[in-house]
């Protein structure tokens, strides 16, 4: 890996980690278009440490109070109506699926997967499911209403993240919109789920990043680290963003643009301008 591969790389995880328009994809995409090969799942799941870890310092106090309260309702059942309380096991509960289906089909997820027929069919086909969602989810529930439901299915959605093209966002966000749930309270939640399955995939993935063994681009620890940290800067500034787009606009930005971007890329590959593997 070139450095200028793991700067363009760092900030295209950071750009597209929280939007509903799929990390994985675009780094998959990105990597075979202006490089000529794949970054790798390895190189993808260390870099969404720096996303993740931005996810941590946005939403710290909302994590400090829902462990302690957490805890807190643990040793006093008083206290276990408190939101912040059932917050925690809705965290516990929504990655249940992610962490199953994540060790069960790792080897997939890895290999068969990354392909871009497959990304680009995802983005598109997902495209018509974040539009649905906009159009059928009533939008009318806070977050104050989540109930443990919403949490295993959202939790489900964010398994489907595992195939690349399908966005963890999207997913969570979609589903959250089809329970009734506002943009918001989706989003919110979405990030607060996101937090255990990517910080443990992508510890589970720092070895493979060193050596991958085939897989994927080499990169050096310095370049790894600086494409962490670029993720970082730039994934912060995407939370923000998001959370403020999301209260007075809708999803379909984000639907146009999986559409055109997955159309662009299957004329690609129909072409042989790009390989799919």
């Amino acid at each position: 890996m070139t450095w200028l591969q793991a700067i363009v790389l760092g900030a295209v995880q950071g750009l597209t980690e929280f939007l509903p328009i799929s990390s994985s994809g675009h780094l998959r995409i990105v990597s075979e278009i202006f490089f000529g090969t794949d970054a790798g799942a390895s190189f993808t799941a260390v870099t969404q440490l720096g996303t993740e870890a931005a996810v941590l310092l946005y939403f710290a106090r909302d994590i400090g109070r829902i462990v302690v309260a957490w805890f807190r309702g643990l040793l006093h059942a008083e206290h276990r109506s408190d939101l912040d309380y059932r917050m925690g096991w809705y965290v516990i509960l929504g990655t249940i699926p992610v962490g199953v289906l994540g060790f069960l089909f790792k080897d997939q997820i890895r290999t068969g997967a990354r392909n871009l027929w497959l990304i680009a069919t995802m983005l598109i086909v997902f495209a018509l499911v974040i539009a649905a969602a906009e159009y059928y989810g009533r939008k009318t529930r806070p977050i104050e209403d989540l109930r443990a439901r919403d949490g295993i299915i959202m939790g489900s959605a964010q398994a489907l993240a595992l195939i690349p093209g399908v966005s963890r966002s999207g997913g969570t966000i979609s589903a959250g919109l089809f329970l009734g749930l506002t943009r918001e309270a989706a989003a919110r939640y979405s990030f607060l789920l996101a937090i255990p399955a990517v910080v443990a995939s992508g510890l589970f993935s720092l070895p493979d990043a060193f050596e991958p063994a085939g897989e994927g681009l080499n990169a050096s620890g310095s370049q790894l680290l600086v494409a962490t940290l670029i993720a970082f800067a730039i994934g912060y500034a995407s939370i923000a963003w998001l959370l403020r787009f999301v209260v007075n606009h809708s999803m379909y930005w984000f639907v146009g643009y999986r559409i055109a971007l997955g159309t662009l890329v299957l004329v690609l590959l129909a072409t042989g301008v790009v390989s799919a593997t």
